[in-house]
């Protein structure tokens, strides 16, 4: 008996390392090239604003790929979605590493981001369905520590191997450890997600692509050019046109690609909403603060990379410390200490000088990652386990959907605070004083989206969350499918 449990322990750690790797792999890319696309420029002989496009396409198919995700999950096996995700993100690491042009190095992104989008969805439902409910807070603080760790240290790994090689090693390092993955896994991988063949709706596919597309493309480039300016107002509009009908149409068919009626669990709601929040927070936050470092304070681009690393293995290291405390308690206690910690540590951000020491900057933004840690994965999990299995895959694309939109939201807000708020000139000692007026005002916004947090927090059910077991789960035809709560 005991072996037989020891053995389904040992297939359930490698089924979680071999999705945890794939799922680092794909999460670091999205920020691998940020220290890297001067070099880029210069090899190619691009405008900053092309090369940019490096980091947006990714994002955007990321962003485009992950509500899909619940209706690839329930329609193919999870073997199969897993060698196609790893397989895409393989392929075009290998087109990046090879890239003569740069419209190649930009086909091998999207396909790279094809890929992405598809495996941390997967990863986060198969770990929440292999582990015991009792177990889901450690399974999701390991993947908070993929979520932490694999961006952060993007910067500044890449900032270290282009200065002593071109920066194609960048994909050729990843390149042999996704096809180590993709041939472990064909031996440890199992299937385990629920199969139930759904139909494939080509128009909610387009509406969702335009829906969520729209609105990552519109506020990711709001920071750009303003939130008046036509070339965000416009996709804006399209994206939440696109998104209402989108919504409408999963509502009246009988299999939806997304099932959007997993927002009638008011906690999986009130989970995601704050969630959402800590997101904006963090990834605005991870973007004003380099341009203050670089552009206000005559920092390099490696010196910020070294100040985000603390922050990055605080939150890694103790994701999975929360996850066990999630185990025991529930998401409540956590989240009101991390949101307590969260909102001191952004106020101490709203004090920033042209004189800042870096030792202050990575101290505060180390204790803000530390609580960000007791607040992300707990009350993501805290959402998952309001829902039915069934009703897995649905929750786990959502919720990532809706943090992509939250920190493309964040950012865009942030930015434009920190551009519009900028003193002038004549009122400032100088203008990088006039340009750190602007952060500080920005950081003010970012408090007080935490405080809102640190309220909705106290809503958070007492007790841990099970999932509900009064459900009426009709599977079959495609006239047979809805999903009701009894």
């Amino acid at each position: 008996m005991r072996s037989a449990q020891s053995s389904k322990s040992k297939n359930i750690i490698s089924i979680a390392v071999i999705l945890l790797t794939g799922a680092f792999m794909a999460i670091l890319n999205q920020t691998l090239l940020t220290t890297a696309i001067p070099h880029i420029m210069d090899d190619f002989g691009i405008t900053a604003e092309l090369g940019q496009w490096l980091n947006s396409v990714f994002m955007l198919v990321n962003g485009v790929m992950i509500p899909i995700t619940a209706f690839l999950i329930e329609k193919f096996t999870t073997r199969k979605l897993f060698f196609t995700a790893m397989g895409l993100f393989a392929l075009g690491t290998l087109i990046c590493a090879l890239a003569p042009h740069f419209a190649v190095l930009i086909g091998g992104r999207v396909i790279q981001a094809t890929g992405a989008g598809i495996m941390l969805p997967l990863m986060q439902t198969v770990l929440l369905l292999i582990f015991p409910v009792e177990r889901r807070g450690f399974a999701m603080g390991m993947v908070g520590l993929v979520i932490a760790f694999a961006p952060a240290i993007g910067p500044t790994l890449s900032g270290y191997l282009v200065e002593q090689f071109h920066w194609s090693i960048l994909f050729w390092i990843i390149f042999p450890l996704a096809l180590i993955d993709i041939i472990v896994s064909y031996w440890v991988l199992k299937d385990v997600s629920v199969f139930r063949d759904p139909k494939l709706d080509i128009l909610s596919v387009i509406l969702s692509t335009l829906g969520f597309g729209g609105i990552l493309y519109g506020f990711s480039t709001a920071g750009s050019y303003g939130f008046l300016d036509i070339h965000v107002i416009l996709p804006i509009t399209i994206g939440f046109i696109a998104l209402a009908l989108f919504v409408w149409r999963q509502l009246i068919l009988p299999q939806p690609i997304l099932e959007v009626r997993v927002f009638k669990y008011g906690i999986f709601t009130l989970a995601t909403i704050v969630g959402m929040i800590i997101f904006m927070s963090m990834i605005g936050s991870q973007t004003i603060l380099p341009i203050y470092m670089q552009d206000m304070h005559d920092f390099t681009a490696l010196d910020t990379g070294l100040m985000l690393l603390p922050g990055a293995v605080a939150m890694g290291i103790m994701s999975p410390i929360t996850g066990r405390i999630f185990d025991k308690f529930g998401a409540r206690k956590l989240a009101i200490v991390g949101l307590t910690l969260v909102c001191v540590t952004t106020f101490m951000f709203t004090q920033l000088s042209t004189t800042t020491s870096f030792t202050y900057l990575a101290a505060v933004n180390m204790f803000r990652m530390l609580g960000m840690s007791f607040v992300m994965m707990p009350v993501t999990t805290a959402a998952i386990n309001s829902l039915p299995n069934v009703l897995i895959p649905h929750g786990t694309a959502m919720n990532n959907t809706m943090r992509q939109i939250a920190g493309a939201i964040g950012t865009a807000a942030l930015v434009t605070v920190m551009s519009t708020m900028a003193l002038d000139p004549e009122q400032a000692v100088n203008m990088n004083e006039a340009l750190v007026h602007g952060v500080n005002m920005s950081f003010w916004l970012a408090t007080i989206l935490t405080f809102i947090g640190f309220i909705l927090a106290f809503f958070i059910p007492k007790r841990k969350q099970h999932p509900p077991d009064n459900m009426n789960v009709r599977t079959g035809s495609a006239n047979d499918d809805r999903i009701e709560e009894d």
